[in-house]
């Protein structure tokens, strides 16, 4: 299919091998994820997503908070593949944090009573809409990444260190960087399990 959108969707994989250089500068990779997040769209045009990009110190920062999170759960005797796995993200060019903001979706509650009961729902869909939009744009700039959900385990550090509001939620988190290995071969359930078409 010749479709600009659908070949930037066919490049998003996700890549757990990554290495720490970009094929962008640093400023046009937070720019791109800025602007693919702002034209997200949201219920109410509410645009609730909030997202912190983490670089360097503290990317590595980042998943060292997860690393002690998950040494406090995790059996010693068994720790070395998730050690091993949360190195691997450490080994990327960044890190960003997906989070939704808890006043905003509370406003949009007290505004419009009658719909109370949707808005965390369609919160949840923008924000997983934001991470699908950035997770698309980096493919298409030739970098790396793969979408993780450690939350809530870190949550509480990471306020702490970078003064993160109490009304933002995290819900993901998406290491990137350079592509260190190929991609295998992505394979589909067949289309008459998926959809229905009706004239």
């Amino acid at each position: 299919m010749n479709n600009v959108f659908i070949e930037a969707m066919e490049k998003r994989r996700t890549q757990y091998a990554l290495g720490n250089e970009l094929s962008l500068p640093q400023e046009e990779v937070t720019a791109l994820i800025e602007e693919a997040v702002k034209l997200t769209p949201s219920a109410f045009n509410s645009q609730s997503s909030r997202v912190v990009i983490l670089y360097h110190e503290a990317h590595h920062q980042f998943w060292q908070f997860v690393m002690d999170a998950l040494k406090a759960i995790v059996p010693a005797e068994r720790f070395a593949p998730t050690q091993d796995k949360i190195n691997g993200f450490a080994a990327g060019a960044g890190t960003i944090l997906f989070y939704e903001d808890q006043d905003t979706v509370k406003a949009l509650q007290q505004e419009y009573p009658s719909y109370a009961d949707n808005f965390p729902v369609w919160s949840e869909q923008s924000s997983g809409m934001a991470q699908f939009a950035v997770w698309c744009a980096l493919a298409n700039a030739n970098i790396g990444a793969s979408l993780q959900h450690y939350n809530p385990l870190p949550d509480a550090a990471i306020a702490k260190a970078w003064s993160i509001p109490d009304a933002w939620k995290l819900r993901a988190m998406m290491p990137f960087g350079s592509n260190k290995a190929p991609f295998p071969v992505k394979t589909f359930i067949g289309d008459a399990e998926r959809f229905k078409v009706f004239n």
